[in-house]
């Protein structure tokens, strides 16, 4: 597909977890060397990288748009600080997933919107861990990107 944005897909070393600190270093490192409108930063991710996304939202929220986990998870401060930064969040996860439980993107979406912020989530009936295919292949989830500017908040 032609995107009229950056993708930039890093790959977690093997054996490691996502830190924030690193994805804000690359973050930096992308915004310095191309030309970025840095009030229309997005984040995703899968698996690992759900969580990922979920750890960097939460650590520096105002520096997205939006985000979009999928089939990831988080712990409860990332929600409040997401909810408070007014981050707008659409997670995915499939229902029969067994390698992150349907219930760790359930919880944070329902820790998001009880502390007052906009989130939602979308369920695959059929879908175990793969529901990156379906939702990266879904042009809504891009169209609802680039709707969201870091500012609109």
């Amino acid at each position: 597909k032609a995107f009229p944005f950056i993708v930039v897909s890093p790959q977690c070393p093997e054996g490691e977890r996502w830190k924030p600190d690193a994805l804000t270093a690359l973050l930096d490192d992308v915004v310095s060397r191309y030309r970025i409108d840095e009030d229309r930063v997005c984040v995703t991710g899968l698996s690992l990288g759900g969580f990922g996304t979920w750890a960097l939202a939460g650590e520096d929220p105002g520096r997205f748009a939006a985000i979009a986990p999928i089939c990831g998870g988080g712990i409860r401060w990332s929600a409040r600080n997401i909810a408070r930064a007014g981050l707008p969040v659409w997670a995915f996860h499939g229902r029969k997933d067994t390698t992150v439980p349907l219930d760790e993107s359930e919880r944070m979406i329902n820790a998001v919107t009880n502390f007052g912020g906009e989130a939602r989530l979308t369920v695959y009936p059929k879908a175990k861990h793969d529901s990156w295919t379906e939702t990266y292949n879904n042009d809504e989830l891009y169209e609802w990107m680039l709707t969201h500017k870091r500012q609109d908040r």
